[in-house]
């Protein structure tokens, strides 16, 4: 009898131990978890990739310097060249209409007043734009499906240069590199079209777009996704060329062979704004204001950096001005701080 009252004395000892041990792994779990995930944020994901470097104006290559083909020039195509890859890839797209595109969204949960308030963005990649938003006769929801279309595209690109900005930082940080680290720089410098091999002038030019302001000058040369250049040629920022493929307006000056460039995908159509604004000598004072945010450790401002693409149209300052109220109005920049979640096969098997 004495053996058995031991024997459940022990067994509720060891009880009360698991019981103990278990509230306590509980508790520093959920104590824990969020500290790693600031550490993570801070350390990992970062918006923007921190330069400790203070030589970085007198930076040189060393050791395998001379590799590299000083005489190699600088053009159009080494600029595009990977824009051009990227639209070929996805020439043969398939098209969604709009009812298919909704069905999509509501599978996946995917609606814009869970980004605004979480911050997290569906890996939801469409190639083409739907024919049916011009029939969306409700404004507020023509211009919500226009958003939720381009805005993973955005971050994706974005995402490449951040990627891109923290190899460059690696690499600057660095007395010495690789052969490959080097090889890569020279690709880089011909894709910005940095003629000087300059890290400063490299490091100025690549860097992102605020979604806010990429959004707002989308929805501008578009008519949010309406015009005949977005509808025919997926071109999401009416960008012109005299020698690619493209659209003619209808209503060109004579004597002006320009046309808008038509691209086979809406990816490719982003990355070459992107490309535009950091590489053409318009936009120099754009880069330089945008150099001045980051040096100060100041979020970039979309508001502020839109004062400074007064010469992407011929309207000038008015243009800045339709930009500005489109960001306003719009709330555009609930998604600057917005990040892509990780794709999944559950979703790809939606698309």
């Amino acid at each position: 009898m004495k053996n058995n009252q031991n024997l459940f004395e022990q067994k509720s000892k060891n009880t009360l131990v698991r019981f103990f041990l278990s509230s306590l792994f509980t508790i520093s779990f959920f104590y824990i978890t969020p500290i790693f995930i600031n550490f993570a944020d801070k350390n990992f994901y970062t918006k923007e990739f921190t330069n400790n470097s203070k030589k970085i104006l007198t930076y040189t290559l060393n050791s395998n310097e001379e590799k590299i083909d000083k005489n190699s020039s600088i053009n159009e195509k080494d600029i595009l060249i990977d824009i051009v890859s990227l639209n070929n890839i996805e020439s043969d797209s398939v098209y969604l209409n709009a009812a298919t595109i909704t069905k999509l969204f509501k599978e996946t949960n995917y609606n814009l007043n869970d980004v605004r308030a979480n911050k997290l963005v569906k890996p939801v990649a469409l190639t083409l734009l739907p024919n049916e938003l011009k029939k969306i006769e409700n404004t507020k929801k023509r211009k919500e499906f226009f958003i939720q279309i381009i805005l993973p595209l955005i971050i994706v690109e974005n995402n490449i240069i951040k990627k891109d900005r923290r190899i460059l930082f690696n690499i600057i940080n660095k007395s010495n590199n690789t052969i490959s680290e080097i090889n890569w720089l020279e690709k880089k410098y011909k894709q910005y079209g940095v003629k000087t091999k300059d890290l400063s002038t490299l490091k100025i030019r690549m860097d992102v777009i605020p979604v806010s302001l990429t959004i707002a000058q989308a929805a501008k040369e578009t008519g949010w996704g309406t015009s005949r250049f977005a509808q025919e040629g997926n071109a999401l920022f009416g960008q012109w060329t005299w020698s690619g493929e493209g659209l003619k307006p209808k209503d060109a000056e004579k004597g002006k062979d320009h046309k808008v460039m038509k691209f086979n995908i809406l990816q490719a159509s982003v990355r070459a704004y992107q490309r535009n604004l950091n590489t053409h000598s318009t936009y120099k004072a754009f880069r330089k204001a945008r150099a001045e945010f980051r040096d100060s450790n100041k979020s970039l401002d979309s508001m502020e950096l839109s004062k400074y693409l007064n010469k992407y149209a011929e309207t000038g300052n008015q243009y800045v001005e339709v930009l500005q109220k489109i960001i306003e109005q719009n709330k555009l920049q609930d998604f600057d701080d917005a990040k892509l979640m990780p794709s999944s096969v559950d979703l790809e098997s939606l698309i």
